[in-house]
């Protein structure tokens, strides 16, 4: 059957979906609460007899890049977590495993020196890459070499600028030399990168591994069909093919031009796993044959981004090149107070789920800070004290602003991610709110790989060619250094001189932010470590880089005939897809 056919059968598919009766389970895990523990292996999960078969993932976004390292988006995680590993990974329980090395460094079992700079990982024997080539510690060394290389492009590269070496004993053994104690030490290596199949460290945006990319995991790329869909099939070499592993013989990656289209599709039967699936879609899922819903609380919050360099100019400076009207902290409170969080909770949510407050809403180093209050009189007094003023349309205009020029309408454009029905209508709240207090904006909402593209792509968000950003991002990992100084501290604000990298798109420098992110990465002390997060977090609560509008729960949806699945917030869908099979 031709693949025409094949689309052609899947438009007639849905254009018959229709509800069931049948009432949805719901499987809820409890958040990790305490500082990371570690573990030997992924949860058992129970199997069933059947091997062998093919599932179809739809995602609503298409990726960039596969590339670990160079990716900004979601999709992309969603794509690669199939393909390739690190030398460690986190369980369901916010446990560390290894994957590629033999155990979880620690002081007791010798992987950890006595002051915390060298971590000594020893790497399992007769892995291989995909290709057949033997993965070994220069596989490692490389991965450093190539992320912590100023002309490579890289985006991720948190923690291995503090690396100053990665030596070999042996190829089996990779020994980690930190110039000074990083406490997120166990983070690094997340991914690693296969010398052998990548490239110059400085062209690393133009390797071809980067559509195709070679792995250690269950899975390989097989196609790539740009707007339509990747195909992963069985990696032969996988190192735990003689125990069967993984028992599905392919994985479909499909792109569909919303999350509405992914449902309709799970609900025929045509995709097997769908994830981002919201509070709103629930009353439509259960009521779906065949459909289970899987769920924990998450650390990713909607939030806004607010830009505080000017968009007019590529890469601003925000202290030379400030925002004519969001570098005005004043503004930037009235925004904040003129929505109403608890209304976008109710009306859009069903009251499932949390108002946000910052970017440490779970995990051991949570930090509770009180929700905004919604005070639109509050707002519009603050608009009038920074100078702008009501025009004769209740649209505000500058009239001695402190940035802006006399007569400067306060208008914004307010973006994101298009093809998320919620956050459309989220948008449509937002932008009535503000308009009540005399601020205009406009929606213009855009492909994620415009906004969240890479330097060379000439991505709006790391070129600060905007100003407002709505989407959802979060800590992706249990420990949160990463995140923290990768969105808030000061020397990751993208610019030509590091190529792009960090992701603080709101410009924001903030000098006791500044030294709280340093000494939360300088010591191994859990309790000073949360304290000095958390000095962030009330730095970024009063100066408003970013709002967040509401904290979200992981909800993902599949079909009973898929077994194994393991909701895993801390890790992308198919962290554990070695072990999926079809009943």
């Amino acid at each position: 059957m031709t693949k025409q056919n094949i689309r052609s059968i899947n438009v007639l598919r849905l254009a018959l979906v229709t509800l069931g009766l049948t009432l949805f389970l719901v499987h809820c895990a409890p958040a990790p609460s305490m500082p990371p523990l570690t573990a030997t292996a992924p949860s058992a999960t129970s199997a069933p007899q059947k091997t062998g078969g093919t599932i179809t993932i739809a995602l609503s976004s298409e990726p960039d890049t596969l590339n670990p390292y160079l990716a900004a988006q979601h999709a992309a995680g969603e794509v690669h977590i199939f393909v390739i590993e690190g030398l460690l990974s986190v369980n369901e329980k916010g446990e560390f495993y290894p994957v590629l090395a033999t155990q979880v460094p620690t002081k007791e079992n010798g992987g950890v020196s006595a002051d915390g700079l060298t971590i000594t990982y020893h790497l399992k024997p007769g892995v291989t890459w995909s290709d057949g080539v033997p993965f070994t510690c220069d596989d490692v060394k490389f991965t450093w070499e190539a992320v912590a290389n100023p002309d490579s492009g890289a985006i991720a590269t948190t923690g291995y600028r503090e690396i100053q070496s990665v030596t070999c004993p042996d190829p089996l053994t990779a020994v980690v030399k930190f110039k000074s104690f990083y406490a997120a030490y166990l983070v690094p290596f997340w991914t690693v990168l296969p010398r052998h199949a990548t490239g110059d460290p400085a062209q690393m945006t133009k390797w071809a591994y980067n559509r195709k990319p070679i792995g250690t995991g269950p899975f390989k790329i097989s196609e790539w069909v740009a707007g339509d869909h990747i195909t992963l099939v069985r990696n032969d070499r996988y190192r735990d093919a003689a125990q069967g592993k993984p028992y599905l013989d392919s994985v479909i990656i499909r792109f569909v031009p919303s999350n509405e289209v992914a449902l309709q599709l799970l609900q025929t039967g045509d995709v097997t796993v769908v994830g981002g699936v919201t509070q709103e879609n629930l009353p439509q899922l259960s009521k779906a044959p065949g459909v289970v819903i899987s769920s924990a609380p998450s650390q990713r919050s909607e939030r806004l981004l607010l830009n505080l360099g000017d968009p007019s100019v590529d890469a601003p400076n925000p202290v030379t090149q400030p925002h004519p009207i969001l570098a005005d902290a004043r503004v930037r409170e009235a925004m904040e107070l003129a929505i109403d969080k608890q209304e976008i909770v109710d009306k859009l949510l069903y009251g499932k789920a949390a108002i946000g407050t910052n970017e440490l809403n779970i995990g051991w180093a949570r930090c509770d800070t009180p929700p905004s209050v919604f005070d639109p009189n509050r707002a519009r007094q603050l608009l009038d004290e920074a100078g702008w003023k009501v025009g004769a349309d209740g649209i505000r205009v500058a009239q001695g602003a402190q940035y802006a020029k006399d007569s400067t309408r306060l208008r914004l454009k307010l973006q994101g991610p298009s093809g998320d029905s919620l956050r459309e209508q989220v948008e449509q709240i937002i932008v009535e709110r503000w308009k009540q207090v005399g601020i205009d904006a406009y929606i213009e909402n855009a492909p994620t790989s415009a906004i969240f593209g890479t330097w060379d792509s000439g991505g709006i968000a790391r070129h600060g060619k905007f100003d407002v950003l709505i989407y959802t991002t979060g800590i992706p990992i249990v420990d949160p250094h990463s995140q923290i100084e990768g969105y808030f501290a000061s020397w990751n604000i993208p610019s030509a001189s590091n190529h792009g990298a960090g992701y603080n798109y709101a410009r924001w420098i903030n000098p006791i932010a500044d030294a709280a992110i340093k000494l939360a990465g300088s010591t191994p002390d859990t309790a000073t470590r949360r304290d000095a997060y958390c000095r962030v977090m009330q730095q970024v609560v009063n100066d408003r880089p970013m709002i967040y509008l509401y904290s979200q729960t992981a909800i993902f949806a599949y079909r009973d005939t898929l077994q194994g699945w393991v909701t895993n917030v801390w890790k992308n869908m198919g962290w554990n897809a070695a072990d999926w099979k079809i009943k």
